[in-house]
């Protein structure tokens, strides 16, 4: 059903009567208030809810993911909320966390408020460490069936292949954007052969800090969509910004965080840099696969002109230097 082109086109042209009628639907009474949230792979809502919390109301992209995949991700994240480990997660309703309701897949969940970390703030950052850590304990006791693994292959060559394969490139680029993709998923391969032979285990997978939100002394980690069989890495880099100098004291009070529940393989220091590479390349080629969908025209209308892909070419190739360089010094 989720691939099918009557349920593309009724996610594409989502109505407010289509969201409120899939709410009363599954038992609650709404009161026709929602606010749209900031998710472009879904359609994310909050809801006013008669005599209660506002809910979020998740309606899935179709033909995304399997409903083996999001019931798999539902498991995960209710077994973290099992762990005290502040996830937001979904709700059951009649034994159920995924629910079909005419051609929309819908999970709801509690809201949950709250602003954007302060990376600067040295004890929220060894929080994070401590949290990702637990998370990487539970996930570390089983692997995702349902879902895939980041890897060079997927993020990396399929990303480039989809570009290059419908024309999404400048022909005038494409020669210069076909090199530099090739060179820098070699490069991606040199760093994880260096890493050698780690544990992939099951993440967050889109662990930034627009995924964690802070409430006075409390933390809530969210948006779970993009969890994935993975290296630990993959959770902990994207909280690290600015130059080398920079990011070498973050590094040293995530971890900080982190060991104090989990060890931490030094190895994968040499992962840091060939993951950011592949997110750049995803996420473009992410754009790209979403392109038709007018709601990505309007949010992203510098995507897909000259000066993106001059810009996008420009990044691979600082990439490819920082590749080279040696991995980020630890002091532990």
């Amino acid at each position: 059903m989720e691939d099918s082109a009557a349920s593309t086109l009724a996610f594409r042209d989502l109505k407010p009567d289509d969201i409120l009628g899939a709410l009363e639907s599954l038992g609650f009474r709404c009161d026709g208030r929602f606010l749209a949230l900031n998710s472009y792979e879904n359609r994310v809502y909050q809801v006013g809810i008669e005599d209660g919390e506002p809910v979020v109301a998740k309606f899935y992209r179709p033909g995304r993911w399997s409903d083996e995949a999001i019931l798999e991700e539902h498991a995960f994240t209710l077994e973290l909320a099992a762990h005290d480990i502040p996830v937001v997660a979904p709700l059951t309703i009649d034994g159920r966390t995924l629910h079909h309701c005419g051609l929309f897949r819908i999970a709801v969940a509690p809201r949950r408020g709250g602003r954007a970390p302060d990376l600067d703030n040295a004890d929220l950052q060894r929080q994070l460490g401590r949290l990702v850590a637990r998370i990487h304990l539970a996930g570390e006791a089983t692997a995702f069936r349902h879902r895939p693994t980041i890897d060079i292959e997927s993020y990396g060559y399929e990303s480039s292949d989809f570009l290059l394969q419908n024309d999404f490139i400048p022909e005038d680029l494409v020669a210069s954007y076909d090199a530099i993709a090739q060179l820098v998923c070699e490069y991606a391969e040199d760093c994880f052969d260096r890493c050698g032979d780690y544990r992939r285990i099951r993440l967050h997978g889109d662990f930034h800090p627009g995924n964690v939100l802070v409430a006075g002394d409390a933390l809530h980690i969210v948006d779970l969509d993009d969890a994935r069989n993975g290296p630990a890495m993959q959770d902990l880099w994207m909280f690290l910004s600015g130059n080398r100098q920079e990011q070498t004291p973050q590094l040293d009070i995530l971890l900080d965080g982190y060991r104090e529940f989990r060890h931490f393989d030094a190895r994968e220091l040499n992962l840091i840099e060939a993951l950011r590479t592949l997110r750049i390349m995803h996420y473009a080629a992410w754009l790209a696969r979403r392109w038709e969908d007018p709601a990505f025209k309007i949010a992203f209308p510098w995507f897909n002109t000259e000066s993106y892909w001059g810009e996008h070419i420009l990044t691979l190739r600082e990439q490819a230097a920082t590749m080279l360089e040696p991995p980020l010094e630890w002091r532990y």
